[in-house]
């Protein structure tokens, strides 16, 4: 079944990206896309293909970190019968696959040294020759790269061919992350929330609690549009009532008092969890709250806004999942909720 390219965004940084992308389709030249995992990289090539005048070709696309370094080359270039140990018979690389229309090369800077070589090779001269052969073959592709990484770097720290990168970087867009596209969020949660409510047979959509989206809004999204996707998705069909604005949300699915430990004689790995900031009620640095005692002048108000601050900040070290941190801070869920009301975190 063909993919079709569908992009969900009203930030001008998203949107300029686009119609960058737009824009260089018409050119038979080579592209560069950026941007961290999630950020919608593969799209962007996608769009560059059904834009550009190969929009009837193929569309090949290859994980280049998805391959062990001994195989990379022979699945981009081909190998003859022979060529080494169990190449039973010919086959095409990705490079013949894509003759006429676009490969998509995704961690472009996890290739090797010899594979940049014989890339860069294909990208001059449009000739590829399979291993095990002397033969050259005659390709037109278009080259899209893809990756997560500031290439520029990796030549400076000789893991990238500098050649090579001027060759691939006649045009270079820069996807931005989530949490640079302003508004976006609220868009996306609106696309993917009405989207799963329908495929899980719920008659309306609800939408998320004004707290929620609150929180949605605040998180960073390291893993972008892919993890806000699988957070609304799976906050919604866990709701129970349809009927009823969706209030608790799980940012993190491995979250989970049982979680296996790490294994006798192995270090444990630290992780550092999400604390707030410094805040008109005081501060929180290394989970230990901050409060200036000789600024205290009202004793009762100094607790509220005390207990007010560990509230938040333990919401937010279990993803605002209420009956994890009611158990992590010895509450009943009850008692947490009554709580919550108490400060108006609700």
């Amino acid at each position: 079944m063909e993919k079709t390219t569908h992009f969900v965004g009203e930030s001008l940084a998203f949107l300029d990206a686009v119609e960058q992308a737009g824009r260089a389709a018409d050119l038979n030249r080579p592209v560069l896309v950026i941007g961290e995992r999630g950020t919608g990289k593969e799209l962007i090539a996608e769009r560059i293909h059904r834009l550009s005048q190969r929009w009837d070709g193929p569309l090949i696309i290859m994980n280049c970190a998805a391959l062990p370094e001994t195989l990379i080359e022979a699945e981009l270039f081909g190998h003859e019968a022979g060529a080494f140990t169990g190449a039973t018979r010919a086959r095409a690389g990705r490079f013949e696959e894509a003759d006429g229309g676009t490969l998509f090369l995704d961690e472009l800077g996890t290739l090797s040294m010899a594979a940049q070589e014989r890339l860069l090779r294909a990208v001059e001269y449009g000739e590829v020759t399979r291993i095990g052969s002397s033969r050259p073959l005659n390709v037109d592709v278009r080259i899209v790269g893809a990756t997560n990484e500031h290439l520029p770097d990796a030549v400076e720290a000789g893991r990238f061919r500098a050649d090579l990168l001027d060759r691939l970087s006649f045009e270079v867009i820069t996807l931005p992350p989530l949490r640079g596209r302003e508004g976006d969020v609220d868009v996306l949660v609106e696309h993917f929330g009405r989207k799963m409510a329908s495929e899980c047979g719920w008659s309306s959509w609800p939408g998320f609690s004004k707290r929620m989206m609150t929180a949605l809004n605040a998180y960073r999204w390291p893993g972008n549009v892919r993890e806000l996707r699988n957070v609304v998705e799976r906050a919604v069909y866990r709701w129970p009532d349809p009927d009823r604005p969706i209030d608790e949300i799980q940012l993190d699915p491995f979250a989970s008092p049982w979680k296996p430990q790490p294994m006798p004689g192995k270090p444990a790995t630290a992780t550092a969890a999400p604390v707030a900031g410094p805040s008109e009620e005081g501060a929180v640095e290394d989970g230990r709250l901050l409060i200036a005692l000789d600024d205290v002048a009202d004793f009762r108000g100094a607790v509220d806004a005390h207990e007010a601050a560990i509230l938040r900040h333990a919401l937010q070290r279990h993803r605002f999942n209420q009956r994890a941190t009611a158990k992590a801070i010895g509450l009943s869920y009850d008692q947490l909720r009554h709580c919550l009301k108490k400060h108006a975190l609700l």
